[in-house]
């Protein structure tokens, strides 16, 4: 019979360490809700001894989402920190309190300087306190990847005993590896279900040498009931197990694990994106499911295959974390096959022989110009290499732009030629870019959104690349251009422009 793993989410408390990613309270709501969305079973929402700050931000976390999720909190083995977890999370309809404390004999010995069994009676102490104030508590063994396992085990037992619910077993440094780390989980599995059937069962990895996600995974088939995990995989040092890497592991091999989660999965690129804005830190492109790479193909081999049918190099569909569907980018090294598709998704026809080879052979000499060949590139090869009447598709180029920087009155004049037609305007902004997508957008016509506006260095210093993402209000859809050029506002202006002809394709060829 399949089972259900409980997801507790813990960027608001682990992911927040990470150097930067300090969020304020309205911030920490924000993901919260989305959290919430996401349909997480237990939110971790901060650690309410360290401050003021982050006691209010718990509160009302509790206050606003705990109706339907869990929330903790963390506390050290003192009684002012567990005081602080449940005057914060009291409010909840479920609240729980999370107390850690360290088992391995360098946490014992250098961190706390005391004896094993001194540093064992902290932690019934502070359960028993806790149980107190709340039914629920969750006793993390920080460090019990490098514990001796007989006072590991003497620990869990003790705590058990005073009352404790649930059992979390960290790799706190990352230290484990999945076959080592599944074969503690099992023996204390066993051990536990013999104590006392009903105690949770969890675990919390660090990812110090990438193995975050593969441990929980191996601590789930090996009997873990709960893992605690991060989006974006955020954390101290080299981070957490990433939620969305686990949850997908879970579902794509669900007949493997034979278990599941309450994820809703179609929220997670939401959530990633969320976090990523809200924390300034970027996801890597390459990252497993939410990177901006994991649905996109630019070997001719791969782009061939997946045309063919989409089960050749995907193994689950970007529709199912929320993604848009799968990019193919065109580059040099994309095949006939790719760039036929390209041109017969704007409602060419690709043609065959001679003309199809000379248009190709077209398409590499510019691919290995631009590195990246977007859809208005792809539209400007065939119109140019045939007679086609263009009335009807003409598109938008950068003809010219002039952007003033300042304090007071930011200002961006643009001339956008289309056809042979240009036309010039110019706009005030709050900001450079702002000024300059404000009279691009005036000039285009449109009602354009833009949701997200990025900017990055490829070289040092010497190209940018541009990415956005914008909303044709009337369309309701969502459209992303790219561009790369050695100036940045220029390259943010392309971006947006890019965007903006890929809708207008979309609109001639719908």
């Amino acid at each position: 019979m399949s089972r259900k793993i409980i997801v507790l989410d813990t960027t608001l408390r682990d992911g927040e360490q990470v150097p930067g990613a300090k969020l304020n309270v309205q911030q920490k709501m924000e993901v919260a809700q989305q959290l919430k969305r996401l349909n997480v079973d237990i939110i971790e929402a901060g650690f309410p001894a360290s401050s003021a700050g982050d006691f209010q931000a718990v509160r009302e976390i509790a206050r606003t989402v705990g109706d339907s999720v869990s929330i903790t909190a963390l506390a050290r083995a003192v009684k002012s920190d567990i005081d602080a977890v449940y005057e914060s999370v009291k409010i909840a309809q479920n609240p729980l309190i999370h107390i850690v404390l360290g088992t391995s004999n360098i946490h014992v010995e250098k961190k706390f300087n005391r004896s094993k069994d001194a540093v064992m009676q902290m932690g019934v102490d502070a359960v028993k306190y806790a149980k107190t104030l709340l039914p629920n508590v969750q006793y993390s063994t920080e460090d019990a990847s490098r514990s001796d396992f007989e006072y590991l085990w003497r620990t869990i037992e003790a705590v058990v005993k005073a009352g404790a619910t649930m059992i979390n077993v960290p790799d706190t440094v990352g230290f484990a590896v999945p076959e080592e780390f599944g074969d503690l989980i099992r023996r204390i599995n066993e051990r536990l279900k013999n104590l006392n059937e009903n105690v949770v069962l969890s675990v919390h990895c660090h990812n110090d040498l990438g193995l975050a996600t593969a441990n929980t995974l191996s601590a789930i088939k090996n009997g873990a009931e709960k893992v605690e995990c991060t989006i974006n995989g955020l954390g101290e040092r080299a981070g957490n197990a990433s939620l969305e890497e686990v949850v997908m592991g879970i579902k794509v091999r669900e007949s493997h694990y034979n278990c599941y989660t309450d994820i809703r999965t179609q929220e997670i690129m939401r959530t990633s994106r969320l976090v990523s804005h809200m924390t300034g830190l970027d996801v890597q492109v390459n990252k497993a499911i939410t990177g901006e790479n994991a649905f996109a193909h630019s070997s001719g081999i791969h782009q061939d295959g997946l045309l063919k049918d989409k089960r050749v190099y995907e193994i689950l569909s970007p529709e199912e974390v929320g993604a848009e569907s799968m990019e193919l980018i065109l580059t040099a090294r994309s095949g006939r096959h790719a760039f036929k598709n390209a041109v017969e998704k704007m409602g060419f026809e690709a043609g065959e022989g001679e003309d199809f080879e000379a248009l190709f052979q077209k398409f590499l000499t510019l691919a290995d110009a631009k590195k990246e060949v977007y859809d208005h590139d792809v539209f400007y090869l065939v119109t140019n290499h045939r007679t086609i009447d263009q009335s009807d598709k003409q598109l938008f180029e950068l003809e010219s732009f002039q952007v003033v920087s300042n304090d007071r009155h930011p200002t961006a004049t643009v001339s956008l030629k289309k056809g042979s037609e240009i036309v010039t305007d110019s706009a005030v902004g709050d900001g450079p870019i702002d000024a300059l997508y404000s009279v691009i957008k005036s000039l285009v016509g449109l009602d354009v959104e833009l949701k997200d506006y990025k900017i990055n260095s490829l070289s040092r210093g010497k190209e940018a690349i541009g990415r956005v993402n914008i909303r044709i209000e009337h369309q309701g859809k969502m459209y992303s251009g790219r561009a790369m050029d050695t100036d940045i506002i220029k390259a943010s202006a392309l971006a947006f422009l890019n965007g903006v002809n890929a809708a207008l394709l979309d609109v001639v060829h719908a």
